[in-house]
């Protein structure tokens, strides 16, 4: 069996059923195995979740040595704290309950932290399962990258010894984001420092309607305020670059809506109100009137 003897994985679990199986054997599959496996059971409840994780803690077909630790529900960032205090390798990969991965990415990412000292964490591009289908790709980057929006996915392999400085994952945070504070915690602790995303979807991440993820963003001010006064120093310190990106991301998503009206009323379809409204009364400062100017610019070439 290929071990890596410097990487152990944690993987956090609540209310999974089978999901939790699933990762488990997705680790088992690796082509470079962790040392160990901690799985931390955040609470769980459901009878069904509760018998599964029994006989994975009992099943000794699993080849990697494998331990369970339960404790009252107290989130992810506390639970993964919990199961990270438990490894002593230099390198520990977390991994959500509900997703698993492709057989390489251990092999793959470990790589880009064993070629370069200044990487506190690695990841992949994700392939999305569920409800989406289809291939996330974030970029990773330095803390600069980070401001504007997260560019690492919450499945990762990070340095222990990072994990240390920074002083973990932010138990407060449980409404969401808590894997974008970690990062800004790393890279804010190590200032020279980047994360790594080997460009392959190695990641395969389970999507639902209900997910915690999705729910996440109905609080995203809120939680962004929380991030940006946590980190003011660095916001401070890099404010060009968290305003420019944000504001690439805007521009982004205006000429993908621009677009969208534009295709919609070359084809003679009715807008919806949303855009009904947008046209009748455009955004000022932000580039909306010019996008308006171009949408019915488009609508009046295209009928010449």
């Amino acid at each position: 069996m290929n071990t890596g003897n410097d990487v152990e994985a944690v993987i956090t679990s609540f209310n999974q059923k089978s999901m939790v199986y699933e990762a488990v054997c997705s680790l088992c599959r690796q082509t470079v195995k962790p040392q160990k496996i901690v799985i931390v059971d955040d609470g769980t409840t459901d009878a069904a979740s509760i018998d599964i994780l029994k006989q994975i803690e009992h099943d000794c077909r699993i080849p990697v040595p494998l331990s369970v630790i339960r404790q009252p529900n107290r989130g992810v960032s506390a639970a993964r704290n919990t199961g990270i205090s438990q490894t002593q390798a230099p390198l520990v990969l977390v991994l959500d309950g509900d997703d698993h991965l492709e057989p390489s990415f251990i092999e793959e990412v470990r790589e880009q932290l064993l070629q370069n000292p200044q990487m506190v964490a690695a990841s992949s591009w994700l392939h999305t399962f569920g409800v989406l289908d289809a291939i996330v790709r974030p970029d990773g980057g330095t803390v600069s990258a980070f401001l504007s929006h997260n560019c690492c996915p919450a499945t990762h392999i990070f340095r222990r010894e990072a994990w240390r400085q920074c002083g973990g994952y932010d138990e407060t945070m449980k409404s969401g984001f808590e894997d974008w504070d970690f990062f800004l915690s790393m890279l804010e602790a190590a200032p020279e420092s980047c994360i790594g995303i080997v460009e392959k979807p190695l990641i395969n991440y389970r999507t639902a309607p209900a997910s915690s993820n999705i729910r996440s963003m109905e609080k995203r001010l809120s939680l962004m305020r929380y991030i940006i006064e946590k980190h003011e120093a660095v916001y401070k310190e890099h404010i060009a670059d968290a305003l420019l990106g944000i504001e690439a991301i805007s521009m982004s998503r205006l000429y993908g809506w621009e677009g969208e009206m534009i295709h919609a009323q070359l084809a003679a379809k009715d807008l919806d109100s949303l855009s009904r409204e947008f046209m009748e009364s455009p955004s000022y400062g932000d580039g909306g009137m010019a996008a308006a100017v171009r949408i019915v610019s488009a609508q009046m070439n295209g009928a010449l």
